[in-house]
């Protein structure tokens, strides 16, 4: 579970530059040879960070067995 909670982390500060740079003029997934269709383009940012949170979540939940061990 931690793996994912990286992942997430990554795909986070991955979909930030992504919104960044469309906002300043430079295109991440353009300068990765990956040409966009112009309306995913637009929300690819929203959906990296989107993924990326939904990943950190998942990694951090703990079933409810594991809890109660634990505590």
């Amino acid at each position: 579970m931690k793996a994912l909670k990286i992942f997430g982390i990554l795909l986070i500060v991955f979909g930030a530059v992504d919104l960044i740079g469309s906002y300043s003029g430079f295109d991440l997934w353009g300068r990765l040879g990956v040409t966009l269709p112009d309306l995913l383009w637009k929300y690819s940012s929203y959906i990296e960070i989107g993924l990326g949170l939904l990943l950190f979540n998942i990694g951090g939940a703990q079933p409810a067995d594991d809890a109660e061990d634990n505590g």
